[in-house]
């Protein structure tokens, strides 16, 4: 029970981390006039306006996101932290084949997205968030 407690709270997690960054990332890098990144409509449209530094933001957003949920569905995880993690790269992996069928995108993202931003990071959380356990001596 507390494992689930643990992907659910990792995937909140995540989803904040994901959509703090989505929303500042047009203040730091603008979109080009006319695309705006919170409408799936509008951005279909318009994607092929954007330029490779208007995908850096999606992107951190996108591994960031994983990387923090999987440290936190591994470190309240009970047992099986790293698949736990590896469970919240799964999920946010489900997502963005979603968006990019949603929404697409040049070939050179939708690759660097889904292979380097998810799984990839899932693992990487598991592994920040193992606890270091010290045996108990009995005297």
């Amino acid at each position: 029970m507390l494992n689930t407690f643990a992907v659910i709270a990792g995937f909140i997690a995540g989803c904040v981390v994901n959509y703090g960054l989505v929303t500042i990332g047009p203040d730091v890098i603008a979109n080009p006039a006319g695309v705006d990144m919170s409408d799936v409509d509008n951005l279909q449209e318009n994607i092929k306006l954007l330029k490779p530094a208007n995908f850096v933001f999606p992107f951190l957003a996108h591994s960031l996101g994983t990387l923090a949920g999987a440290v936190v569905a591994a470190r309240i995880a009970v047992t099986h932290p790293m698949k736990c993690a590896i469970g919240i790269g799964g999920l946010f992996l489900a997502c963005g084949i979603a968006m990019v069928v949603m929404v697409g995108g040049p070939l050179w993202f939708i690759s660097l997205d889904l292979l380097g931003a998810y799984i990839p990071m899932a693992i990487l959380g598991g592994r920040l968030a193992r606890r270091e356990v010290s045996p108990i001596s009995i005297a």
